[in-house]
């Protein structure tokens, strides 16, 4: 990724650029009001009235001077080979970038097989570089489920909470290794720097501890709204190369969503941070 940017570098672009979300229920923020959140800014290639990552992510670039024109195409339980497999007539379009987003576990039937997101997200790839060689594609690593990790039905039970977030790394890092023009957003990671810098609660079946958050939803599966923003924070970063923080205390999704300034502030930092660590690797 290249170096973070600071605003006072932005400017839009001569031309709006265009950037696809292919996810699931963690791309359209399911149990949040992000799920909802300005759908009419974003296009929702199956007509579902979705707004969740990709319409924060079009506040963000907008606030920053940037011009994309957003689109999303999610499903809810949906792994990459279902995209690939039933959708492929609305993905196959020339796009400038293409955020990816697999299932949580890596495999719904296997919980932590990457074969299927190795494949598939080689044959995306394929797929996007047909239609435009210049392609700009990213794939998300997402966070710890409290509920794998916590329940002693998880896969990842009894171990610490970061470990799941660093096994879906690893399994984004090998389908990375596969196809040289994927890049990989640690969204996982900013999570686990959350945790560990006391922003964010470790275990949300505990009780909050004063002054923390609660990255996760009732069902410690999804996110919150404060987890979704840090996605979406690190997302922007990731894609644009410009520092989350210079979204600042005054950042307007925030106000919409009932995030406090100082909280907004504080994720907008772990997102530039984690971002940072990944310059320097």
């Amino acid at each position: 990724m290249a170096a973070l940017l600071g605003i006072a570098c932005t400017h839009a672009a001569a031309s709006a650029e265009s950037i696809l979300f292919v996810g699931n229920s963690f791309t359209f923020g399911a149990e949040s009001p992000i799920q909802h959140y300005r759908p009419e800014t974003v296009t929702d290639l199956n007509h579902d009235g979705m707004g969740g990552i990709p319409a924060l992510f079009k506040s963000f670039t907008s606030q920053a001077g940037f011009d994309y024109d957003v689109s999303l195409e999610t499903v809810a339980g949906a792994n990459l080979d279902f995209h690939y497999e039933a959708k492929l007539a609305l993905l196959s379009r020339a796009w400038d970038h293409v955020v990816l987003q697999a299932y949580s576990t890596l495999d719904q039937n296997a919980p932590g097989d990457a074969s299927r997101l190795i494949d598939y997200s080689a044959r995306l790839a394929s797929l996007f570089q047909s239609m435009n060689p210049r392609v700009d594609l990213r794939l998300v690593a997402t966070w710890s489920r409290a509920d794998q990790t916590y329940l002693q039905s998880g896969h990842w039970f009894g171990q610490p909470i970061e470990t799941m977030a660093l096994d879906v790394r690893a399994a984004c890092d090998l389908a990375a290794r596969h196809s040289l023009y994927i890049g990989v957003v640690p969204v996982g990671q900013a999570w686990n720097r959350a945790i560990r810098k006391g922003v964010a609660a470790r275990n949300p079946y505990l009780k909050i501890p004063p002054g923390q958050i609660n990255l996760w939803a009732s069902d410690g599966y999804h996110a919150s709204t404060f987890g979704y923003y840090l996605e979406a924070l690190v997302i922007f970063g990731s894609v644009t190369g410009r520092d989350p923080r210079v979204l600042g205390s005054n950042e307007i999704a925030a106000a919409e969503l009932g995030i406090a300034p100082a909280r907004a502030v504080k994720l907008q930092a772990i997102a530039f941070a984690t971002l940072a660590k990944e310059d320097r690797r």
